[in-house]
């Protein structure tokens, strides 16, 4: 391990120090272009104009001055040959060819002219942008005066936009005393008076159109008073284009909407806005389009089962329906259409039938296009099915609690079960890792855990409930679906066999743009047994709990019940080139159904079965931010808070809706599951032997806890190529309320905040487009359990021996895809 640490080390000196200032790649009377600053007015913002600059310096490993990715391309331009790659290119596409004309199955030339789309796009990205080395890193950015002529035109132009008509930039460049090698641009902005909208009237010629649009005005992007924008007047031309196409303009484009701006209307930066909205040429008005029919191919590029088959069609409910064969129910496929016979055309209409019929996952693509040859107006809904079955295989590493470990998940799926494009899911996984023991028996093995589970389930295109057929038909714009789910998870390991039987079943629904998500799950069960225990591990359990640590009700027989509903909000989650917005909300009422139906189903019932049943409320709140500085650089951070509160006789919550600070996904110094509770030290099941001496808690078992709260911010930035680099900080902690172990671990509302765990590191991700491989390295910073004068770690810390002479260990975490 410390020999490829090593390694790494070297090369990333390597990559650090090899570029330097990079003025050893500049040519006789060339300069570098070192940096650009814009300066304006006090209170005038200038972050904007950041991204109008033309020319942009090199990128600096850390801000400091080191060129290291203009070293990385001038390694690959040494080694670059044009003419080999164009070589590769011509030889790639003959042997393609010669394999595609040998070919004789369909298939199999399908496949061919794919794979060589793909080796030709990938050698002509070699040819057009150089090899990988020239790919991540960047060429020298010279300074260029002409580029710096045009940044200022940009300015301008963007002043002018933003409503300052006289305002005007200028640039200064300056010799940085380094060889005369280096400059620096400064940008002066003089912006002038700004003008403000102070009369706003429309021109509108279409006499039948006119009422429509006067009617909508109170919508407009434009008001009075506010400060000329030419981004409000896009927005005011979009809601203007939408608004007619929505109400059957189906011909209208923008091209009819202009503006008209009067800065002589008054002398005190005020202007006239017109707003002129024009007839099509030679005609008096806008035609608006009533549809004379709607017609809904189910079967689009299938071929017929019988030669010459033609296909059938079938009315219902205003709408065509064609096919070879009927496959899926008419009422569900009528209630995601929402264009009708008779009706004005609606292009959100239309959009909202496209993206409905493809949240069925029933077809490959959907296309509506209308028609309007002969004097009429169809709509051609055409909807590619997808396979009915579908198979699928997953093989692959994960690490949860010890030592990484291979699994195995494989699922089939099976489309349109009963006809109504119900859809059949099996899955089952199997996972072997390798974990520490639990208790002093086997200390000095690695242990292997077995998990293993299967799930059936089914989900249907609308809700389970005999709501009315107009109901139904108004609740298709929102996505509605029941799942019902079946599971069976097993975990094995030396000390203990443990199994979960769930049966589940949930109603989702999204609210009309996409970005909202609603889901109530009113039956959602679940039951616990251990069927096998070792001696000593339950032992172990027994003292934790006079300890004050639950972990043994995990392994007692469980019934657990509980009602879930969540709400969700997710705006560019995912998108590394836009702000991204993530809201999660639940609350769950568990053992409620046992207070609704005492008589038949009480808490003694479930107790006289062997189980432990529980009651209990749990709210918990997620919320996540990604902010994009630059196009290789964002700042992300997270906060997530749960309460728990406990109503039955047995006074805790059921394990699994406990909640945990620690691992790759929290914070990231601890190990999963093992910060907290509070202030309280990790317990010691059995003194003295296993007390250590050297200044470390026992982390062998989890920490459990009723209260959550942590967060995170991390600074992520793109290195080279698929790699990208991040930095750390993770502050959290758990606490008990009914089952505190002791006073230090109970949530107190004055002292609560001393009681962060706080953690620091950096990291790796390995971009790889359809998987992200992360490593982090937790180093921690404040440690509450210890005590008050010893609770800072980070000058104890380090990454060699970390136990030896009373050091914090430093912990490795490796996770799939991105922390939050």
């Amino acid at each position: 391990m410390f020999l490829i640490l090593r390694q790494y080390i070297f090369i990333g000196l390597a990559f650090l120090l090899g570029g330097c200032l990079g003025t050893q790649y500049l040519q006789n009377n060339k300069k570098l272009l070192y940096r650009q600053v814009t300066k304006a007015p006090k209170k005038f913002d200038t972050a904007p104009f950041s991204n109008l600059y033309v020319q942009k310096p090199n990128r600096r490993f850390l801000f400091l001055p080191v060129y290291s990715y203009v070293w990385l391309y001038q390694i690959g331009k040494h080694h670059f040959s044009k003419e080999k790659f164009e070589n590769k290119l011509k030889a790639c596409e003959e042997r393609f060819d010669r394999k595609i004309a040998a070919a004789v199955k369909q298939k199999r030339v399908a496949n061919l002219h794919l794979r060589k789309q793909q080796k030709v796009e990938k050698l002509t990205n070699k040819i057009e942008h150089g090899n990988n080395f020239m790919q991540w890193g960047e060429p020298l950015v010279l300074y260029d005066s002409a580029a710096a002529a045009q940044t200022i035109q940009r300015f301008d132009a963007y002043l002018f936009n933003k409503g300052y008509f006289k305002g005007k930039a200028s640039a200064e460049a300056k010799i940085i005393k380094l060889k005369k090698q280096l400059v620096q641009v400064t940008y002066r902005l003089t912006p002038g008076p700004p003008y403000r909208c102070d009369t706003i009237f429309y021109r509108i010629e279409d006499k039948n159109a006119e009422p429509l649009l006067r009617k909508n005005q109170a919508a407009s992007a434009l008001h009075k008073g506010d400060l000329y924008d030419q981004d409000n007047l896009n927005k005011e031309r979009d809601r203007i284009d939408e608004l007619m196409k929505n109400n059957g303009f189906y011909d209208f484009n923008k091209q009819y909407i202009t503006f008209s701006v009067d800065t002589a209307y008054k002398t005190d930066h005020r202007i006239a806005l017109q707003i002129d909205i024009a007839n099509p040429p030679n005609k008096e008005f806008h035609k608006q389009f009533h549809l004379d029919s709607v017609r809904v191919t189910t079967d689009a590029s299938v071929k017929p089962p019988l030669s010459h088959q033609k296909r059938r069609h079938v009315p219902f409910e205003n709408l065509m329906f064609n096919y070879y064969k009927k496959q899926y129910n008419h009422h569900l496929l009528s209630d995601r259409i929402f264009v009708r016979e008779d009706s004005l055309y609606n292009r959100s209409r239309t959009f909202a039938t496209q993206r409905q019929l493809a949240n069925l996952d029933i077809f490959k693509f959907v296309n509506v296009n209308y028609d309007t040859t002969g004097g009429r107006f169809i709509a051609n809904i055409f909807a590619s099915p997808l396979d009915v079955y579908q198979w699928s295989q997953e093989v692959g590493v994960t690490v949860v609690q010890g030592y990484p470990g291979p699994y195995y998940n494989a699922g089939l799926k099976k489309r349109n079960l009963f006809g109504g494009m119900e859809i059949l899911e099996l899955n089952g996984r199997v996972g072997w890792q390798g974990t520490a023991s639990a208790t002093n028996q086997d200390v000095d093995k690695v242990l292997k855990s077995i998990e293993a589970g299967a799930n059936a389930s089914v989900t249907f295109p609308q809700f389970l409930f005999p709501f009315s057929r107009a109901f139904t038909k108004t609740l298709g714009f929102y996505n509605p679906k029941t799942k019902l789910l079946a599971g069976y998870t097993l975990t094995e390991r030396p000390e203990y066999q443990r199994s979960i039987v769930t049966v589940t079943g949930t109603y989702t629904w999204d609210m009309p743009g996409g970005r909202s998500q609603f889901s109530f799950a009113p039956v959602n069960i679940s039951i616990i047994k251990t069927p096998y225990i070792r001696k000593d591990f339950s032992l172990a359990l027994d003292s934790l709990e006079k300890q004050g640590n639950k972990l043994k009700n995990a392994f007692n027989p469980s019934y657990v019940s509980s009602m879930i509903f969540m709400y969700t909000w997710s705006k560019n989650q995912g998108s590394n080139e836009r702000h991204g917005t993530y809201l999660r909300a639940a609350f769950e009422t568990g053992g409620t159904t046992l207070d609704m139906f005492k008589k038949v189903y009480s808490i003694e019932t479930i107790r006289r079965s062997g189980l432990e049943p529980y009651q209990f409320i749990r709210l918990s709140l997620d919320w996540r931010k990604n902010f994009v500085i630059n196009k290789t650089t964002s700042l992300a951070w997270h906060l997530n808070t749960g309460i728990g509160h406990v109503y039955s006789p047995n006074d805790v919550l059921p394990y699994e809706k406990n909640f945990f600070a620690g691992g790759s996904n929290s914070v990231r110094a601890w190990r999963p599951r093992r910060l907290g509770p509070g202030g309280a030290p990790p317990p010691v099941y059995k003194e003295p032997e296993d007390k250590r001496e050297n200044g470390h808690f026992n982390y062998n078992f989890e920490r459990p806890g009723e209260v959550l709260i942590e967060g995170s911010v991390e600074f992520r930035r793109k290195l080279i190529g698929f790699l990208s680099y991040a930095f750390f900080a993770d502050a959290g902690n758990v606490w008990a309320l009914k089952s505190a172990p002791s006073p230090q671990a109970r949530f107190d509302p004055k002292t609560f905040y001393k009681q962060f765990g706080v953690g620091t590191g950096f990291g790796l991700r390995f971009d790889f487009t359809f998987l992200i491989v992360r490593f982090d390295i937790g180093i921690k910073v404040w440690d509450p359990a210890r005590e008050p004068h010893d609770r800072f770690m980070l000058s104890r810390m380090r990454f060699f021996k970390p136990f030896s002479d009373n050091r914090e260990p430093v912990i490795f975490n490796f996770g799939i895809g991105y922390p939050f």
